[in-house]
C-alpha cells in the first residue's frame, strides 16, 4: 500500500464527521475527504483515487446515485464500510451484503473502533488486491503465448498513478513530478497540452494533492462563450444585471472562495475579458456583473490550453502580461502517440474500470492487441483510446479476453511503422530524450538477440540484474509472443 491513504466519507451527519476527524489522522498516513451527498461522491471517485469509504446510509438515494453501490462496479479495489443507526439494522444489514462492505458500524461511532476497523479494512483490500493479481496470472499462464508477459501483471504492480492519471513513461513522470511541486504551492498553473490528453484530471489531481482540497474545485470552459455570460458565470451577476437576470448568481470564484478554479480553453477568452481576468488575478477583486459592490475570493487559477500561448502572444491575439500570470507553473502534457509505454497499462486501468460497470468478467488483453494499440498515433489521446477500450469491453465475451477481433477496423488495420535499419536517428528533440531513445533500442535489441536470457544481456551490457531489470520497466519492454 502507498504511505498515504485516501478515505472518502459520505455523511451529512457532524457526529460522524466529528468520530472520523477524531480516528483519522494525516499524521497517521490518512487523507480524508468529505462529502455530504451520493453525488458528490461519485464525482469524487472519478477524481480522486480512493481507496475506501465510509458511506453513511441514505435509503432514499436511488440505485443508480447510490455511491456504494456504484463504487462496487466501477471501483472494485476500494474497501467499503456502512454506517448506519440502530433503527436502519434491516435496511443497513440487506446495503452491507449487497455491497460486499468489508464492514457495518452502528451509530453513535467510536473513534478508536473506526480506527482499528478501517486499517483491517485496507489491509483486507490490499490482500484482496493481491489475490485477484496472482489468481490472474495463474490462469493466464496456460495462454502465456497469447497474453505475453505484460510489465504491471504483478503483485507488486507495473502502474503509476496520480490520483486517476495513469501512466508508465519516464516522461510522465517528470510530468507528474513537476506537477506535485505545483500542488504544495498557492501560485497559478498552466497546463497545455492535446485534446484528450487529460488536462482537466491533471488539474483535479492537482487540487487534490493542495492544501485547498477540502475546499471546493469548480470548472469552466471558456471556449465560444460570449463575455457577459462567462463573466456572470465567474464573477456572477446580481438581479437586473442584464436582459433575463431574473436573480442573484454568486459565480465560480466566490462558490470557491478557498479552492480552485480550473479554466478550460483559456486561449479562447477575448481581448476585453483578458483584462477582467488579469485584474482579479493581480488584486483577487470580484465585482458582480450588473453591481457596484467589489468583493474579495481567494482562489488557485488552473487553466488549460490545446494552444500555444506563448505563440499567440507573439501574434498579438493573447496579453503578455496575463500569460506570465497564467503561467506561475507550466505543465506541458505530452500526447499519447510520444509515450506509447503508456498505451498498456492506460488499457489496462480501463478495461478494469469498464468490466465492473458492464459487469463482464474479462481475463485481460493479449499482446497483438496491446502491440496493435501500441501502432495506432491516436489523435484523440486518452480519451479516444478510454472510449475503444470501452467499446472492447462491451462486445467481448464473457469470461474470455480481448483478441484483434474486438478492436474497432481502423485501429485493426494500422500497420506497424517501419524503421529504417540504416542511417537511424534517436528520437527526441533534446540531447537527454535522444540519449534515452538510443538506450532503449540498444536494450531492446539485446533482449531479442538473446531471447530474453536478461544475464546474459546484462553481463553483455554491463549492467546488473536489477539495472537491467529497472531499464526493462523504465522504457516499457515486452517480450512479443512466441518468443522463448
Amino acid at each position: 500500500m502507498s504511505n498515504i491513504q485516501t478515505i472518502l466519507v459520505k455523511s451529512d451527519d457532524p457526529d460522524v464527521t466529528s468520530a472520523v476527524s477524531a480516528a483519522l489522522s494525516e499524521a497517521e498516513g490518512f487523507r480524508v475527504i468529505y462529502c455530504r451527498d451520493d453525488r458528490c461522491a461519485l464525482r469524487r471517485l472519478e477524481e480522486v483515487e480512493v481507496d475506501m469509504i465510509l458511506c453513511d446510509l441514505d435509503p432514499d438515494v436511488p440505485e443508480r446515485e447510490n455511491a456504494l453501490i456504484r463504487s462496487r462496479l466501477a471501483h472494485a479495489s476500494c474497501a467499503r464500510i456502512v454506517i448506519f443507526g440502530p433503527e436502519m439494522m434491516e435496511e443497513g444489514l440487506a446495503m452491507f451484503e449487497r455491497t460486499a462492505s468489508f464492514m457495518y458500524l452502528l451509530k453513535p461511532l467510536d473513534p478508536k473502533q473506526l480506527g482499528v476497523v478501517v486499517k483491517r479494512g485496507l489491509e483486507h483490500a490490499e490482500l484482496a488486491r493481491r489475490h485477484r493479481i496472482l489468481s490472474r496470472e495463474l490462469k493466464l499462464s496456460l495462454d502465456d503465448e497469447i497474453f505475453g508477459r505484460e510489465p504491471g501483471g504483478s503483485v507488486a504492480g507495473g502502474i503509476s498513478q496520480f490520483e486517476r492519471l495513469v501512466y508508465a513513461s519516464p516522461k510522465m513522470a517528470e510530468l507528474v513530478a513537476e506537477a506535485k511541486i505545483a500542488a504544495r504551492t498557492n501560485m497559478p498553473i498552466l497546463i497545455q497540452g492535446e485534446t484528450g490528453t487529460g488536462k482537466e484530471l491533471l488539474a483535479r489531481a492537482i487540487h487534490f494533492n493542495s492544501e485547498r482540497m477540502n475546499s471546493p474545485m469548480h470548472s469552466q470552459n471558456c471556449g465560444g462563450v460570449a463575455d457577459d455570460a462567462l463573466h456572470s458565470e465567474l464573477f456572477g451577476h446580481v438581479r437586473g444585471g442584464f436582459p433575463g437576470a431574473i436573480s442573484d448568481r454568486l459565480g465560480l470564484f466566490r462558490a470557491a472562495d478557498g479552492g480552485t478554479v480550473f479554466l478550460d480553453e483559456v486561449s479562447e477568452i477575448s481581448p476585453q475579458f483578458q483584462i477582467a481576468l488579469l485584474r482579479f488575478l493581480q488584486e483577487g477583486e470580484v465585482k458582480p456583473l450588473g453591481s457596484d459592490k467589489v468583493m474579495s475570493s481567494d482562489v488557485r487559477i488552473i487553466s488549460a490550453s490545446n494552444k500555444s500561448l506563448e505563440a499567440l502572444v507573439e501574434q498579438g491575439r493573447f496579453r503578455r502580461d496575463l500569460y506570465y500570470r497564467l503561467r506561475g507553473f507550466m505543465l506541458e502534457i505530452p500526447p499519447l502517440r510520444e509515450r506509447p509505454e503508456d498505451i498498456p497499462v492506460l488499457t489496462r486501468f480501463f478495461v478494469e474500470k469498464y468490466a465492473g460497470v458492464v459487469g463482464r468478467r474479462v481475463l485481460g488483453v493479449t499482446s497483438e492487441v496491446l502491440k496493435q494499440l501500441e501502432n495506432y498515433s491516436f489523435p484523440g489521446n486518452v480519451r479516444e483510446l478510454e472510449t475503444e477500450v470501452q467499446r472492447m469491453v462491451a462486445v467481448a465475451e464473457q469470461g474470455g479476453y480481448i483478441a484483434l477481433r474486438h478492436l474497432s477496423e481502423r485501429i485493426r488495420r494500422t500497420r506497424a511503422p517501419e524503421r529504417a535499419e540504416e542511417g537511424w536517428m534517436p528520437e527526441g528533440a533534446t540531447l537527454k530524450e535522444k540519449v534515452e531513445s538510443l538506450e532503449r533500442m540498444l536494450v531492446s535489441r539485446k533482449l531479442a538477440e538473446h531471447r530474453w536470457n536478461q544475464s546474459r544481456v546484462a553481463e553483455e551490457l554491463g549492467l546488473s540484474r536489477v539495472g537491467l531489470a529497472n531499464k526493462i520497466k523504465r522504457y516499457g519492454l515486452r517480450r512479443e509472443a512466441g518468443h522463448v
